[in-house]
């Protein structure tokens, strides 16, 4: 990416996006991918490419024999950084049926499959009066069912956050009734009712602006080749990472990456990492960061 980028309408430059995602990725372009993608007539499609030959034309040439644009063997990407994470994202959304495998950029889409999760039934009306909450600054009444309770019950929360734990989402709020910042699952949210100011001014949320830093390496009792397989998997380096949390998310993290239990409970090659620090050192190990239940 040597080259200067240059300055483009949004609609143009997600179009050329497009066009250098499915030539790095796949390896070529052509105009019916334009057209399927963006409904645009035949001849914006060829537009479009030909633009793109004019800001880089030396990252594709045409295959007569194909009747498509290939990638040249001096591609270098101008208008995107190819990014592992971003296309097995995009896998992974069309896996969960979060997307139509229509609406993901990627043209050939490999064999692929996820372990499934239980469909979490977040109400969208819920969900938007959450989110309009959050952005107002206001205090919402909503009814809702914890663990701890034998029935719902109707309270008051200042919602300023959404937080996923890698498997529920979450509204993080301060609750008037306890004057704590606490976790609300956001399927647990039954109805909700009126809005307003927060009853009073809300104090920092600290364990949400706190990051932690999670030093993480391999198992001490893993062989030589074992601890190095862990490095790769984790992008170690010198048989550490470092993962950067929330305090709030601090619970969550540790409880996804099997890291809340003692790492001798169970073998080293099913523990396969360890916490080289400890991410509670002044709240104790069983500090909950304001989970509700």
């Amino acid at each position: 990416m040597g080259e200067e980028r240059p300055s483009l309408r949004w609609g143009v430059e997600q179009k050329l996006q497009f066009i250098e995602f499915r030539l790095f990725w796949e390896g070529h372009v052509n105009r019916s991918d334009l057209i399927e993608k963006f409904g645009v007539s035949p001849n914006q499609a060829s537009g479009d490419l030909n633009r793109y030959i004019a800001l880089a034309e030396n990252n594709m040439i045409y295959d007569k024999s194909g009747k498509t644009y290939v990638r040249s063997s001096c591609f270098s990407p101008l208008f995107l950084k190819p990014d592992s994470t971003q296309y097995l994202a995009q896998i992974r959304s069309v896996a969960e049926g979060v997307v139509s495998p229509d609406d993901a950029w990627i043209g050939n889409l490999p064999v692929f499959d996820a372990t499934p999760a239980p469909a979490r039934g977040i109400d969208p009306i819920i969900l938007r009066s959450i989110v309009i909450a959050i952005r107002r600054v206001e205090a919402i009444e909503v009814r809702y069912q914890s663990m701890s309770a034998q029935d719902p019950e109707w309270r008051w929360i200042a919602p300023h956050a959404l937080a996923f734990d890698g498997f529920r989402w979450h509204a993080r709020s301060c609750c008037e009734k306890s004057g704590e910042y606490r976790d609300f699952v956001i399927s647990r949210i039954l109805d909700t009712r009126q809005t307003r100011a927060p009853q009073k001014q809300t104090m920092s949320d600290i364990a949400w602006e706190e990051i932690v830093e999670l030093a993480v390496g391999p198992h001490p009792d893993l062989s030589a080749p074992q601890k190095r397989a862990i490095e790769l998997d984790y992008g170690m380096q010198s048989g550490r990472v470092s993962i950067p949390v929330r305090r709030a998310l601090l619970y969550y993290a540790l409880k996804r990456l099997g890291l809340d239990t003692d790492p001798s409970a169970r073998k080293p090659q099913d523990q396969q990492i360890v916490l080289l620090s400890d991410p509670y050192p002044s709240q104790g190990a069983n500090s909950m960061s304001g989970r509700i239940r």
